[in-house]
Order: structure tokens, then sequence, then C-alpha cells
């Protein structure tokens, strides 16, 4: 398992290389600045990072208060991130919406880009700081 400052470090590369990467290529792709996309993209990280510690903890009390497992089925698992997705959805476009001055469908697909962004990033991500920085063994 990784240490805790090796999470620290994932985390914080994660994020900073993100930003740099979307702060030109959104603003470039949407024709607004670099500087109010990488707003955007900070302020959207920064909302995924706090939700989703919030929205797992809400998430695991539901399945304890219905009586179910923390182990996660593949169904389960498929709600857990529709469900996530969903809040970000909820939470995140009318905010892209007001803070660029676009309508929401517009916002919807910048929020949608981001989502799709985020997927392919972080699977390429995670596997090259896989294999720049690889797994002790012991404990986490």
């Amino acid at each position: 398992m990784r240490t805790r400052l090796d999470r620290l470090r994932h985390a914080v590369a994660f994020e900073l290389i993100a930003l740099a990467i979307l702060a030109p290529l959104g603003g470039s792709v949407f024709g607004v600045s670099m500087g109010h996309f990488g707003v955007v993209a900070a302020v959207s990280s920064a909302i995924a990072m706090a939700g989703n510690y919030v929205y797992n903890l809400g998430f695991d009390h539901v399945l304890l208060r219905l009586g179910m497992s923390l182990r996660k089925t593949v169904p389960i698992r498929i709600l857990h991130a529709i469900g996530f997705e969903a809040m970000l959805l909820i939470v995140l476009v009318p905010f892209i919406a007001w803070y660029l001055g676009v309508g929401l469908a517009e916002a919807l697909t910048m929020d949608v880009s981001l989502s799709l962004f985020y997927l392919v990033y972080a699977f390429v991500f995670n596997w090259g700081y896989d294999l720049v920085f690889p797994f002790q063994n012991g404990p986490a």
C-alpha cells in the first residue's frame, strides 16, 4: 500500500498536471480565456475532491442503513459512480454557466467534456505514476 505522503504527492501532482493541461486546452476548445477556463477547472477539481469525501461517506452510511455490505458489487459500484457524476453535474453546470456567462446547454457540454478528460487522464496519469513511483509493500 502507499504511504500517506505518497498519497498526498499523488493527489497534488494529479491536480496540478490536470490544471496545467486543462486551462489552455479547455480555453482553446471552448473559445474562452485560459484564465477563465483555469478557474472553472480549479473550482471543479476542488468541488470534486471535497464532494468525493462527503459523497463516499454518505454512500457508505446509506449502504449500512439498508443493511448492505460495504464490499461493493459491480452494480453498486456502477450506481455509486453514476450518483457521483450526477452530483457533480448538478453542482457544476450552474456554476460554469454563471461564471463563463454561457447557457446551461453549453455549460453541460463543458462539464461532460471535463468528465471525459478526467476519465482518460486518470487512467494515463495513474499508470504513469505507478511506473515512476512503484508500490512499496507494507502498511498504508
